[in-house]
């Protein structure tokens, strides 16, 4: 899921960068370092776990800066993460991961894991699962949050060029 952040007086941001790149990537970083930390935390919190916390373990932030602009990226190389997200439909899931499953969040003893794992199993094939869409969810609950960072990113820049004399 791609997600882009637009935000009013880009064009002014644009020319504030022309004027003063090294002032106007330095606040820049700083709210995109804030937004995907916020969505880092969000979406962990926002996981479902499972009997070990992988998926929620997996996930990442990252923030990479190009002479094209700032790319904030708060994502997972997980396998389980797009069936977890969006949900899945009908099908008969391995009973091994199941049964882990069971016994740490159940708390089913390990002699009778096996059997309830078949019909969590069974009753998947029958209807699928739900999605969790911790993503989606976190990212349209905090999108006025994220914005936020980069007004006052936008406010910042304005008092460090005005302090500095290339306003």
């Amino acid at each position: 899921m791609d997600i882009e952040v637009s935000l009013e007086g880009m064009t002014e941001i644009q020319a504030m960068f022309a004027q003063a790149p090294d002032i106007t990537a330095k606040h820049l970083r700083i709210a995109t370092h804030k937004g995907t930390a916020l969505l880092l935390r969000e979406v962990a919190e926002a996981t479902p776990t499972g009997a070990h916390q992988l998926l929620r373990r997996s996930i990442f932030q990252d923030v990479q800066v190009s002479e094209s602009g700032f790319l904030g990226v708060v994502g997972t190389a997980s396998p389980y993460a797009i069936p977890v997200e969006l949900g899945t439909r009908p099908h008969f899931p391995p009973i091994e991961p199941l049964k882990d499953w069971v016994v740490a969040k159940l708390g089913v003893d390990v002699a009778h894991a096996g059997s309830v794992a078949y019909l969590i199993a069974r009753k998947i094939s029958r209807q699928g699962t739900e999605g969790a869409f911790m993503f989606r969810d976190t990212m349209n609950r905090q999108q006025a949050t994220i914005n936020s960072y980069f007004l006052q990113a936008r406010q910042d820049i304005v008092a460090e060029m005005i302090a500095t004399g290339r306003a």
